[in-house]
């Protein structure tokens, strides 16, 4: 011990405690009161270190779910706006190739065909595409077999008609393709 220790001695603590009740006084030694709270320092840092890795979870979710809210906000309006797309499409398809040169028809096509090329660029532009299936194995996460038909020309298992097209939006399906699967002849 220095010189300059100041801490009081057993007998001067046992002095001042002098007439002090005994259920006032604690009973516990220094000693075991320092491993006291270091346990509870421990368990503090330890509270902590969980409530900063909780916080970062919570922050890494809520900026998935930010980049999810925008990148498939349009998905309802994207569902609602394929069957437009759709009849589009058969209305264009429908059209006999001598009105198309016909020149009352000829600027009606016209107008209609450039309305279905930009409702594909909006698409496009939006991560909506339009899922492959003609002459592919069926996919179940993207296509859904409608019908089953014999074919001694293709694979039992592939498409070999499409009923309706299918479109993703980015990674996700938007509507599955329908589609007509090559069987075995009977």
């Amino acid at each position: 011990m220095s010189d300059n220790d100041t801490r009081p001695t057993d007998a001067e603590i046992e002095a001042e405690l002098k007439g002090v009740p005994e259920d006032m006084i604690d009973q516990t030694s220094a000693s075991e009161e320092l491993t006291r709270l270091r346990e509870d320092l421990e368990t503090a840092k330890q509270d902590v270190l969980y409530a900063k890795a909780e916080t970062q979870n919570v922050r890494r979710r809520m900026e998935k779910d930010i980049a999810d809210a925008r990148a498939y906000a349009a998905t309802g309006f994207a569902r609602d706006i394929l069957s437009v797309a759709d009849n589009l499409a058969r209305a264009l398809e429908t059209i006999p190739a001598d009105l198309r040169e016909d020149d009352k028809f000829k600027n009606l096509v016209a107008g209609l065909d450039a309305t279905g090329r930009e409702i594909e660029k909006v698409f496009a532009s939006h991560g909506i595409v339009r899922i492959a299936a003609m002459g592919l194995p069926l996919d179940p996460h993207q296509h859904q077999a409608m019908i089953e038909m014999p074919s001694a020309d293709a694979e039992p298992g592939t498409v070999i008609s499409e009923l309706q097209a299918g479109y993703m939006i980015k990674d996700r399906l938007l509507r599955p393709a329908m589609v007509a699967v090559a069987k075995k002849p009977d």
